[in-house]
């Protein structure tokens, strides 16, 4: 598998390449042109200079996710064509048996891994052929943070730790599971750190109404995964967290007197509202179904 990262992406993507791919479906001059202008609009900085952008999509602008999702997609055509002819369900199978590489791409955005049956030299090749894809937008990968990587040693892809180990309760089996990444948990950890500073919140039901979003919002995203134990320890982590910002707010009362009036049945809740615990997040895993998930750009999702 090649875990590739693209270098300053949205800095480097060329104007021109770009527009021709725009172009491909949009033949309305106008159309065309405000595109054309917002690419050359630059971005005025913090420090008040206005620079100017003779290269890539401005980060941050309402249009710059589309717009590098267009020129991207010269990576989606040139590793699916197989995959859409007719006949590409027995092919692949008949490379698979002849022991050449058959390849996947899974792209979101500018994060994309290639996923390859095959030997670590196949996967090596690919570095190159995605390189070549790239040039013409302008773009070309980073030589640190691309890197091959077999399935049983894992990778990390929008969050989440992906690895195949051996299948819980079943001797000899190997299944793929996702974990939430090491960086993500880190990253939440790191919020609520933040955010339960002494000197953050004077009233507790404002600490409370500042962490739930926080909480709640990220054990969604990872609810559909390998995530109890990650959950257990990050609703540990939280509460202490706050018990201990309660202790300071309260340095000069006793500690029983404050674990009675304001952890009733050690539940952290104030102005009606209670603290969002992780660990009572019903996780519930998503059965693989492969290519046979319906999309709203097919007919048989209609």
């Amino acid at each position: 598998m090649l875990e590739a990262d693209i270098e300053a992406c949205f800095d480097q993507i060329d104007h021109t390449a770009l527009l021709e791919r725009v172009r491909r479906r949009i033949k309305d001059q106008r159309v065309l042109r405000l595109i054309s202008a917002f690419l050359r609009a630059g971005i005025l900085s913090e420090d008040g200079v206005h620079r100017e952008t003779i290269t890539g999509t401005p980060q941050g602008g309402i249009l710059s996710p589309l717009l590098a999702n267009i020129a991207l997609s010269a990576l989606d055509e040139h590793f699916t064509a197989a995959w859409e002819a007719p006949d590409a369900r027995q092919e692949r199978y008949r490379r698979r048996r002849a022991g050449d590489p058959v390849t996947r791409l899974v792209r979101y955005a500018d994060d994309f891994v290639i996923m390859v049956s095959g030997t670590r030299q196949d996967a090596e090749t690919l570095r190159d052929q995605v390189s070549t894809v790239l040039a013409p937008i302008g773009l070309r990968l980073s030589d640190a943070k691309t890197q091959v990587r077999h399935i049983d040693e894992g990778f990390d892809f929008l969050g989440w730790h992906i690895q195949r180990r051996a299948r819980r309760g079943r001797v000899g089996k190997r299944t793929v599971y996702t974990y939430p990444s090491k960086r993500a948990l880190l990253s939440v950890m790191q919020k609520v750190r933040r955010l339960t500073r002494r000197r953050r919140h004077r009233l507790l039901g404002n600490l409370i109404r500042a962490l739930n979003p926080v909480l709640r919002g990220w054990c969604t995203y990872f609810r559909h995964g390998v995530s109890k134990q990650t959950f257990k320890y990050l609703d540990h982590f939280t509460f202490w967290r706050t018990v201990h910002w309660l202790r300071k707010r309260h340095g000069r009362t006793r500690w029983a007197t404050v674990r009675r009036r304001l952890l009733p049945n050690w539940k952290v809740r104030d102005d009606g509202i209670e603290l969002f615990r992780p660990e009572q997040v019903a996780v519930t895993r998503y059965p693989y179904r492969g290519t046979t998930i319906p999309t709203v750009w097919t007919s048989s999702a209609a």
